[in-house]
């Protein structure tokens, strides 16, 4: 199973509670050429391929393009991508569970590299507000899917 870096100087973890069907959920996070419809924080994303381990995706937010790779994949539970860009290596990790009042998502990442030991106060800040977001935009789409 893969994991982020606990070592690393920037980690982030946060959950949100999604009132929608596992199905909606995992589809709309799953569905990287879509990412720009819904999540405010993607401008471009585009997959190499059907969602699968060892597929590659290349996605523009914040004025930054990455390309990352899906390390992990369990179909309606579970999603690890990772990434190196501009000298830092990201290693996400997605966990969705199914509960009575709908679904459960965990998100949890890691930076290291040179960039981040220089500014790992101001990088955690940062990556802390572009989850918070990813999920509330993830967490809106799906509700409103699901209404």
């Amino acid at each position: 199973m893969h994991t982020i870096d606990t070592t690393a100087p920037v980690v982030v973890r946060l959950t949100t509670q999604i009132d929608a069907p596992l199905a909606t959920v995992w589809s709309l996070h799953t569905d990287v050429d879509d990412w720009p419809a819904w999540n405010t924080g993607v401008d471009q994303a585009r997959a190499d391929g059907p969602m699968a381990v060892g597929t590659s995706f290349t996605w523009l937010t914040h004025g930054t393009s990455i390309t990352s790779t899906v390390r992990e994949l369990v179909p309606g539970k579970r999603i690890v991508w990772d990434g190196t860009v501009q000298g830092i290596a990201g290693i996400h990790v997605w966990t969705f569970e199914r509960t009575d009042a709908g679904v459960v998502v965990h998100t949890e990442e890691s930076w290291s590299g040179e960039p981040v030991d220089a500014a790992a106060d101001e990088l955690t800040t940062a990556l802390r507000t572009s989850l918070q977001s990813w999920l509330d935009c993830l967490k809106a789409r799906a509700e409103q899917s699901a209404a």
